[in-house]
């Protein structure tokens, strides 16, 4: 979810360049909402399951963003991309089912030379594709727009939502939104990030759209100067779930837990969009970069902002056990009903915390 890492083998490859890409940025500083516009579920609709006991499912269009998810990039299972370390094959997604896994977040499409057409191997996105649907899962395609050409990447996000191949294609698509180097002058970039997103979701009426945004802690707080006037109202109502990328692992106190950078950063996205019940599944890591007790705390986390799922980026770099300790985000405690839009919605419905949940950690810490 983030440009091309420079030529180091594996884990290692990512985990450096992300830390190394988290310095820089502490260098820099010194230190939906859903529209009935185009398609969407009727009001009311969103959300009629979070976490825990059955209830009545999330509608069809959203139901790929419940539930613990699993995130793997192109460096994980294209050849081409892998430099020599074994590339993720689709029986990996048997794990990814065995450990309750929901949904595979898979990266389809590119912008570089090593894939100049855009959208990745077709026949290995179908052998994903395939794998996952056998096992009851849905599977996000998702592409990182660079911004500087709004009809490139229309075309890319087009090639994802059209994909089909042998009876298979996605269940949703989801928009990384973090590139800044593409077009350094902030405002030609939201410019261009609002007019892709009026296009995209214009255009689009029945496949689900998710943000992959960077934390709202981080643009506030971290780094005011990262992307200065990030245009939450504007592009509020092209997107159907809000994804913050909220790796504590580069953060230091008071965010470098599971629980406050996760929280305060759905919050804030939430108090942006002007939408108290945007409908959330945030992300967390980098995965071997953090403790038991921080995966404890994100799915404390998941469950106080009501988020319909969540996952850790990335799968290649999540122990099993880890995987065990977010799934209980899922499983335990009471339900909780995502509140409808603000017009519909009925606080005394959602239930307290449960007693039995994991302590979420004091402010600060």
């Amino acid at each position: 979810m983030l440009p091309p890492p420079p030529p180091v083998r594996g884990a290692a490859r990512r985990r450096s360049w992300l830390r190394a890409a988290a310095v820089a940025v502490a260098v820099v500083v010194g230190t939906t909402g859903c529209s009935s516009a185009v398609g969407r579920p009727e009001p009311g609709g969103l959300g009629e399951l979070a976490f825990g006991t059955v209830r009545p499912p999330l509608p069809r269009s959203l139901e790929a963003y419940r539930g613990q998810g699993a995130w793997v990039d192109v460096y994980d299972f294209v050849p081409a991309y892998a430099q020599g370390d074994p590339p993720l094959a689709p029986s990996a997604v048997d794990a990814m089912a065995e450990r309750g896994v929901h949904t595979l977040f898979l990266q389809a499409a590119r912008w570089d030379d090593t894939t100049p057409e855009g959208l990745i191997d077709r026949r290995l996105l179908w052998s994903f594709l395939r794998r996952a649907h056998e096992h009851g899962m849905f599977v996000v395609g998702w592409y990182l727009p660079k911004f500087d050409d709004v009809a490139r990447d229309l075309d890319r996000l087009r090639q994802i939502r059209d994909f089909t191949f042998l009876g298979e294609q996605f269940d949703g698509i989801g928009v990384d939104i973090e590139y800044t180097e593409g077009v350094p002058d902030v405002g030609a970039r939201n410019a261009a990030l609002v007019a892709l997103s009026h296009r995209f979701r214009a255009e689009t009426r029945q496949m689900p759209i998710s943000a992959i945004v960077i934390p709202a802690v981080q643009l506030e707080v971290v780094n005011e100067k990262y992307w200065p006037g990030f245009p939450y109202a504007e592009i509020a109502g092209d997107y159907d779930v809000w994804q913050p990328m909220a790796y504590w692992s580069f953060r230091s106190k008071p965010y470098d837990d599971g629980y406050r950078y996760v929280k305060e950063s759905v919050d804030r996205l939430r108090n942006n969009l002007g939408n108290p019940f945007a409908v959330v599944n945030p992300i967390g890591g980098i995965a071997d970069e953090v403790k038991d007790e921080h995966m404890v705390q994100f799915a404390q986390a998941l469950r106080d902002v009501n988020a319909v799922g969540g996952g850790m980026y990335d799968w290649n770099t999540l122990p099993p056990g880890r995987q065990w300790l977010l799934r209980n985000a899922f499983v335990s405690g009471p339900a909780r009903d995502l509140p409808p839009p603000p017009a519909f919605a009925d606080r005394s419905a959602v239930p307290p915390p449960s007693s039995a949940a994991p302590a979420a950690p004091e402010p600060g810490g």
